[in-house]
């Protein structure tokens, strides 16, 4: 698929250079505009769960964020693009707000998708009011009105929705007219929903975090991921400091803070060249992964003493991270030149079932930066580099970090070559698409990305950084998703070394009688390419006759481009064909390729049978790549009632592209690899 010419290209260094991506993003949706230009349809057909009226006004709606944007002063130079097809949305809105007109949105109902789509308007509102509502006749701005307020009264989710009504509120409010009396109320409750989202440290969760197993609480999730910063939550916070300054303060203080806290965190979610960890739900908004930071900006929440929330580290962030997604994205734009739904390249596996065709466009958010003329001091602030890259002067900065918030610890030690997150057990309840997959792993990585399944056999659910366990010899797999009770931080003395690790306690199945007690160590000095895994295994029913277990423990998914040419490794790495190579023996696996590397290996005395073997998983189970193998350790366990076993894993990994480890060295590491005592284990119960 061919890349997209002035997003592909682009050097991301300016405000010129980012009018020339969002030009070049628009300009391919031109084509697929109604004849009202009311809503925009790709030529791709595919549903979701709503309306097919919702879907194509997404694709009217999401460009907005940019657009409204780069129109928003009239001192900014204009790219005559840009501008023009601002021009195309002003006929849009009139019409799509018309109930007579035949291309008429719609009334917003009951968990309506209209509701999401009523935030980039609202902004469009409130930001560039000369362009989006000034033109507008007596009539149409009289059914903008109706429309807008068509979110109040409504029933909507408990989750980052809520800031859609609040904007949709503070544009009826401040530019349509509406008396702030009339939307007051429906303000006040929702920022009292939303405030019940709050973990600390800037953190908030997509949602009322659930605390505990009580009745009442089953419906609840345990979700902080991008909706918790750059898709939702963070990013609306801190339009509202822009738009509410005068009218709020206490509360626009509050938020300012809370950013500047979660600034000083979110960082360790992108590695030294841009990638971001692919977490959660929703990886089709891609480059939306990095819009904190553009909004951040906008709101100018800079703190000098803090050179988390300096104008160059937030500069350099955003424009690294979007410069990554210009150099990946070969495959990530259809012929056409508009965005696929999938992530590095067309995947309707990952998607989710409110994605149709228009919503990957979500991704404009991050150019809402463009508001800012080009002599702000963001884009003529020089960029500070990556506090982690070899260029920061700040070698005090800790490459293992605890992220109490979101039960995390982000991974990238000085010593090692990989960018990733261990997870101590976050799950989404609701119904979502391959929701293990997204939150309920053990390890997620900006090098390999994660897998989700394609079907019920083991290569089509990929066994990627998880445990997969079988009651019935294979044919039905199960494995962690909703944990018992919150994760726990455990402090562990590690060869010497004191290690913040995370455990979680999780049962396969409600009624089954298995219970795990999963403790994850992350790398340290001795070993930083390493993590290991405890899983302590109790059968909690002693009632119950004997029970066989059959698990697979998966390391990260390795790219596999050539898998028929792969060779068996041997001692000499060096001499491997240049397309790697694999090995398995009875306590490890091991895969090499361009990518880098992925190993697996069992650590302790097996309780039963165990064997490496390295998985070649189905076609496009993978986010990043689309052929992928898995090194895995495979056990077979016999449990007597009442009965605890113990096995733990050491999973290796190093990422390849463009870094400086030699295949020698890489094999001096794999073989010298980590030990647990007994001490360390009794000092993890």
């Amino acid at each position: 698929m061919p890349p997209l010419r002035g997003f592909s290209d682009n050097r991301f260094r300016d405000r010129k250079d980012a009018l020339t991506a969002t030009n070049a993003l628009i300009h391919a949706l031109e084509p697929y505009f109604s004849p009202g230009n009311a809503r925009v349809q790709l030529p791709v057909y595919s549903g979701a769960h709503f309306d097919e009226i919702a879907a194509q006004l997404e694709g009217f709606a999401r460009p907005i964020w940019a657009v409204a944007a780069a129109v928003a002063k009239s001192s900014n130079i204009l790219d005559s693009g840009i501008f023009s097809y601002a021009e195309r949305l002003v006929e849009g809105l009139v019409n799509g707000v018309n109930p007579n007109h035949p291309e008429y949105w719609g009334a917003i109902g009951d968990w309506d998708q209209r509701m999401v789509e009523a935030e980039p308007i609202s902004f469009a509102l409130l930001i560039a009011p000369k362009t989006f509502y000034d033109p507008l006749s007596d009539q149409s701005r009289s059914h903008l009105t109706q429309w807008l307020s068509g979110l109040n009264g409504k029933v909507m989710p408990i989750n980052n929705w809520r800031w859609f009504r609040v904007f949709s509120n503070l544009a009826l409010s401040r530019v349509c007219g509406v008396p702030y009396e009339d939307v007051k109320a429906y303000i006040e409750a929702d920022f009292t929903v939303l405030e019940q989202f709050e973990l600390g440290d800037g953190w908030s969760a997509d949602g009322i975090w659930r605390k505990d197993d009580v009745s009442g609480h089953e419906s609840y999730s345990r979700q902080a991921d991008y909706y918790s910063g750059s898709f939702a939550l963070q990013f609306s916070q801190l339009l509202y400091c822009i738009v509410a300054e005068d009218s709020d303060p206490e509360r626009v203080s509050r938020y300012r803070q809370q950013a500047r806290e979660f600034a000083s965190q979110f960082w360790r979610f992108i590695d030294e060249d841009g990638a971001a960890i692919p977490f959660g739900r929703s990886l089709t908004y891609r480059f939306a992964m990095g819009a904190f930071y553009a909004t951040f900006a906008l709101a100018k929440c800079y703190d000098p003493s803090n050179r988390y929330t300096t104008a160059g580290f937030t500069k350099g962030m955003l424009l690294r991270h979007l410069r990554w997604w210009a150099s990946h994205s070969a495959d990530m734009f259809a012929a056409d030149g508009t965005l696929t739904i999938g992530y590095l390249y067309p995947n309707m596996f990952m998607c989710e079932d409110y994605n149709s065709p228009q919503s990957p466009y979500w991704a404009m958010k991050s150019f809402v930066v463009l508001a800012l003329e080009a002599d702000d001091e963001f884009w003529t602030a020089a960029e500070i580099p990556h506090p982690l890259s070899t260029s920061s002067e700040d070698s005090a900065v800790s490459g293992v970090e605890l992220v109490p918030a979101p039960s995390q610890i982000l991974c990238n030690h000085p010593r090692g070559q990989h960018h990733f997150m261990l997870s101590g057990g976050q799950f989404c309840a609701w119904p979502l698409k391959a929701t293990q997959a997204k939150y309920s792993k053990f390890a997620y990585s900006s090098a390999f990305g994660f897998s989700v399944p394609t079907g019920e056999l083991l290569t089509q659910l990929a066994p990627d950084n998880t445990l997969f366990v079988s009651r019935d010899d294979g044919e039905t797999w199960a494995t962690r998703w909703e944990t018992i009770g919150n994760p726990r931080v455990k402090s562990l003395s590690f060869h010497g070394t004191e290690v913040q690790c995370l455990q979680s306690t999780w049962k396969p199945w409600k009624a089954g009688g298995i219970e795990i007690m999963t403790t994850l160590i992350p790398p340290c000095n001795e070993w930083p390419d390493w993590h290991i895994r405890v899983h302590r295994i109790r059968c909690t029913k002693r009632d119950s006759g004997h029970s066989r277990l059959s698990l697979v423990e998966g390391g990260f998914a390795i790219q596999a481009k050539q898998p028929r040419r792969m060779c068996t490794l041997n001692g000499d790495w060096a001499n491997t064909s240049e397309h790697g190579g694999t090995l398995e023996t009875s306590l490890s696996s091991i895969s090499l390729g361009v990518a880098g590397v992925s190993g697996a290996r069992n650590l302790l005395d097996p309780e039963g049978t165990v064997e490496g073997k390295i998985l070649k998983s189905d076609p496009n189970t993978n986010l990043i790549e689309p052929r992928a193998l898995i090194p895995i350790i495979k056990h077979t366990i016999e449990f007597a009632p009442g009965e605890e076993k113990t096995i733990a894993t050491g999973v290796f990994a190093i990422a390849g592209r463009n870094k400086v480890l030699t295949r020698e060295e890489m094999c001096r590491r794999w073989s010298r690899h980590p030990h647990l005592t007994a001490e360390m284990l009794n000092g993890l119960q």
